[in-house]
């Protein structure tokens, strides 16, 4: 009988344990059925898609005191990471823009229409900041700022006495451009009156003033406000009064990166918009930015973003002229005028600003 009662009870638990296992299942389905419609709880089922990363604009510029607010545009295009590279020179900037290791570029008016006239395929979409130039003279000379005919009278005392008017410019620079503009605009040669000398490393200009091998030099800031500060040189003239005025920086792209890229470039020229009237009214974070990336004191850096004009306009008339006064100084063999105008493409300032383009240069 012991062993009878002992194998009830074993079959017994063994259909306890059958049935609450059974209820166990039951329930768990019907727990899965119940909860179907709700989220599932963190780790399980399908993980939820991370947020999708922004897109990168690579974007590449030249150093310089002109150039160094390009830090800041990070700060200023939320959807969009722009990837910044510095570059020693703008043909270095170009020459990456042309083989596709960026995708934007900081460059000069004078680089475009050298760009054009190679027929590389570059679109300008965004100006930058203006000016920069200034022409220094030896402090011997005695000139006084825009004294004109005093200047033309020193030039023909040089010619008297047998001495050409020595000029230090780096050849092709913007400030090379202007200060020839300026030159004819005031009844002066610059291939026959004076003797212009090609100094390509900006840094080396004041040394030539200071050593007598030049008696004038059209430069660059902050370079010049480091020279007039420290008494090595005297301001003459800003040359601006020439028919390119104060042009220097523009912001250009490929048209495959326009094609491909429509919305990044409208975000990547939102940010140079914002970042061009953020300075235009307060260059207290651009002095910054220019203590940051130069050993330059606050003062001479104040004093060389006096001669700096935030402008994001693309002027096209101006940029006309300039292509005019290459041709005339065979910086270039052909006329690129149609080319260089045809070539701007004001679509994202249009977007981003809500203006027209003759509103932003096309006539000026």
């Amino acid at each position: 009988m012991m062993k009878r009662g002992r194998s009830t009870m074993k079959v017994l638990k063994r259909g306890t344990i059958a049935a609450l296992a059974l209820i166990m299942v039951l329930l768990a389905a019907c727990g899965n059925a119940t909860d179907s419609s709700k989220p599932a709880a963190a780790g399980e089922g399908d993980k939820a898609a991370p947020p999708k990363a922004n897109p990168i604009l690579k974007v590449g510029y030249a150093k310089s005191v002109m150039s160094y607010p390009m830090t800041l545009l990070p700060e200023l295009t939320d959807d969009l990471n722009v990837e910044l590279s510095s570059f020693a020179s703008g043909n270095d900037v170009l020459t990456a823009l042309v083989s596709k290791s960026i995708d934007a570029a900081q460059i000069t008016y004078l680089h475009y229409i050298t760009a054009v006239g190679k027929d590389l395929d570059i679109v300008p979409i965004s100006g930058q900041v203006n000016g920069g130039t200034d022409l220094l003279a030896h402090k011997s000379l005695g000139l006084e700022t825009d004294d004109w005919e005093g200047f033309k009278k020193i030039i023909q005392d040089f010619k008297n006495n047998g001495k050409p008017f020595r000029i230090g410019a780096s050849r092709g620079s913007a400030q090379d451009i202007q200060m020839r503009g300026e030159f004819k605009k005031n009844g002066i040669d610059p291939l026959t009156d004076v003797q212009i000398v090609n100094i390509p490393n900006f840094a080396d200009h004041i040394v030539a003033i200071e050593k007598g091998e030049v008696e004038m030099v059209t430069t660059v800031e902050p370079i010049a406000t480091q020279a007039r500060l420290s008494g090595q040189a005297v301001h003459f003239t800003y040359p601006y009064n020439q028919a390119a005025g104060k042009l220097t920086n523009l912001i250009v792209t490929r048209s495959d990166v326009i094609k491909d890229r429509p919305e990044d470039l409208t975000s990547f020229v939102g940010g140079v918009v914002a970042l061009l009237d953020k300075l235009d009214t307060d260059k207290e974070e651009w002095i910054n930015v220019v203590n940051k990336y130069t050993p330059l004191d606050e003062e001479t850096g104040k004093e060389a973003l006096k001669n700096a004009y935030p402008d994001y306009k693309i002027h096209r008339e101006s940029a006309l002229a300039i292509v005019a006064m290459m041709k005339e100084l065979n910086y270039i063999q052909s006329d690129v005028s149609e080319k260089v105008g045809n070539n701007i493409d004001y679509t994202f300032l249009s977007k981003v600003t809500g203006k027209t383009k003759e509103e932003l240069g096309y006539n000026d």
